[in-house]
């Protein structure tokens, strides 16, 4: 079982990085505080609407925090702050498109977890994450969850388990596109069950979605904060999430640990970053606006409504977190085996 030892290690170890920095809570506040009086004050950052470079289409998982962010946004600086979607490759096209934009303030990129997979999953990108960009907040973190269609897949998880083990190749799921998270989620279900499951890649979670209510694919391994509402509505089937705890948001669903399978622990994370090249004074003022927005009433309720935590990180922190998931994920890139399909 050389496969699950290689990716439970990394996973572990970063499980215990992100426990020790998510609890910096007051570290972070006195971090921003450091920011120099003179420079807040002279930038007068927003003077004109922000555009958010989010490289998903609208419906997925990173439109679901963006978009409460963006309305926060606006009611605290007076300022619009307009989404831009550019979904493709698994979203390093929207990521190629943000690195390459002004270094202004003016265009900031909400990437996510897929942006540290993509690194180990695509032999050629146009941009590199931690070089060119400048790492600002770590906005959301949520479990994954194995949802269904309930025509398709009818039971509990112990019903859907045999129903895959009897027909290898017959059902499908629905990811993101190649090299994403859910991409990955699915690979390492396969590894750890010994089944295997049809990948079918979308330009986004959002499409990918549409199809799974349509019921043109059986199953996703998604994200809380785009899923969470079509379970709500009975559109699709929660049957586990990720992890060794269940979901506050979701207490009925069991975790991956009470079903047999303590090593499969996926999460997805949503992250802010700014071209290379942004003042630092422009810098400090957007960190000070996603704490402002962190506290807001309305925030809390949408990222409790997800099961999502809003990570605490100051932004060297959030750096150091990017380069850990880089390398973790090169590593379960490895052990799977898995490859663009």
């Amino acid at each position: 079982m050389a496969h699950e030892q290689d990716f439970s290690t990394p996973d572990q170890a970063c499980g215990t990085s992100r426990r020790r920095i998510l609890g910096a809570g007051s570290a972070l506040a006195a971090a921003w505080a450091l920011a120099p009086a003179g420079a807040l004050a002279q930038s007068k950052w927003p003077a004109k609407p922000v555009t958010l470079v989010v490289p998903f289409p609208a419906g997925g998982g990173t439109d679901a925090f963006a978009r409460p962010m963006s309305a926060q946004f606006a009611k605290l600086t007076g300022t619009q702050l307009v989404i831009d979607n550019r979904g493709g490759a698994g979203g390093t096209l929207g990521a190629g498109i943000a690195a390459k934009a002004a270094p202004d303030g003016y265009t900031l990129f909400m990437g996510a977890v897929h942006h540290a997979i993509a690194p180990s999953m695509y032999p050629k990108l146009d941009y590199d994450i931690e070089k060119d960009f400048i790492p600002l907040a770590l906005v959301a973190n949520v479990p994954q969850v194995l949802v269904v269609n309930p025509k398709n897949v009818q039971g509990d998880f112990k019903a859907f388990l045999a129903q895959v083990k009897a027909n290898p190749g017959k059902l499908n799921y629905g990811s993101a596109g190649g090299g994403t998270s859910h991409h990955l989620a699915g690979e390492l279900f396969k590894q750890q069950t010994g089944t295997f499951i049809t990948h079918i890649p979308y330009r986004g979670a959002g499409p990918a979605l549409q199809d799974l209510m349509a019921g043109s694919v059986d199953m996703m391994f998604d994200g809380l904060g785009s899923s969470a509402a079509h379970i709500k509505g009975g559109r699709i089937k929660a049957l586990m999430v990720s992890g060794s705890k269940r979901s506050p948001a979701f207490p009925d669903v069991p975790c991956a640990a009470e079903l047999g399978l303590p090593n499969y622990t996926v999460t997805t994370w949503y992250g802010l970053w700014a071209p290379k090249g942004t003042p630092a004074d422009i810098q400090a003022r957007v960190v000070e606006e996603v704490n402002r927005i962190s506290m807001a009433d309305d925030i809390k309720i949408s990222w409790a409504n997800n099961g999502a935590e809003f990570g605490k990180l100051t932004s060297a922190q959030f750096g150091s977190f990017v380069s850990a998931e880089v390398k973790r994920w090169a590593t379960v890139v490895k052990a799977s085996g898995a490859k663009l399909d």
